[in-house]
């Protein structure tokens, strides 16, 4: 079976910076891929070309068969690829129902009569609170979504990602600024989601512990480049690798 997503050959500099340099990158249908590495390793600019908010200075972008490498990131989104961000970016004054009723309507590109049809499509109001539901939040559809607590926050941004019906979904840095107890809650809800809907998922994360638990692979990038790539039980058994991410070496 080909890969859903292969980056081949990517390049992009700014300046004097060669942010990624020369990286192939693939994911598998209906797996869960964590990006790694120190800040500054290329991660969300990687991340930025897959999705659109950059375009390459060399390399392709195949998805579902489809060359993507210059479709603009509306294009992308329809082409069933979604993203999440580090920083969270919530309609606050909003429901919590409402922004993910906003996603539904953005990807039926019906954002231009959303006052009008707020209070009268019912097909999109169930299906947002079914989004909210598979993520846990069904109990907060009528609370602002500026009155969330912050992991919940997480979860409605992904949930709004999620929304797009997209096949493939980043996420940057999902769990960061949450306690411990929490970055698992989220993960088990995110990893439920996507697993039970034949999802892949590419995650930018830090936390070493979350990347060895839930990813089935793991691409190590350093300076731009790919410094490994493989299932978490090969990446684990490279000394050099595991040093950078300390880990314990497996022998």
């Amino acid at each position: 079976m080909p890969p859903l997503l292969a980056a081949q050959g990517l390049r992009k500099s700014f300046g004097d910076n060669r942010a990624v340099d020369g990286v192939d990158f693939f994911v598998e249908p209906e797996r869960l891929v964590a990006i790694v590495g120190s800040n500054g390793a290329g991660k969300t600019t990687l991340v930025n070309l897959i999705t659109g908010l950059l375009q390459p200075d060399e390399g392709t972008i195949v998805f579902a068969g489809q060359d993507i490498t210059v479709l603009p990131v509306f294009g992308r989104i329809k082409a069933g690829i979604a993203r999440s961000f580090q920083l969270v970016n919530l309609f606050d004054l909003m429901t919590v129902l409402d922004n993910v009723r906003l996603a539904v309507f953005t990807r039926e590109n019906k954002t231009s009569k959303v006052l009008h049809l707020a209070e009268r499509d019912r097909e999109a109001e169930e299906e947002a609170r079914g989004v909210l539901a598979d993520f846990g939040l069904a109990d907060k559809w009528n609370v602002a979504a500026g009155g969330l607590a912050q992991g919940e926050r997480k979860l409605l941004d992904v949930a709004l990602a999620y929304a797009l019906r997209p096949r493939l979904i980043l996420l940057d840095e999902p769990t960061s600024g949450v306690g411990t107890r929490e970055k698992s809650q989220i993960m088990d809800r995110i990893e439920s989601v996507v697993r039970s809907h034949g999802l892949s998922a590419v995650i930018v994360e830090h936390d070493m512990d979350i990347v060895f638990k839930y990813s089935d692979a793991i691409l190590l990038m350093h300076e731009g480049r790919v410094l490994a790539a493989g299932a978490p039980n090969e990446i684990v058994r490279d000394e050099r690798v595991a040093t950078m991410l300390g880990r314990t070496v497996v022998r």
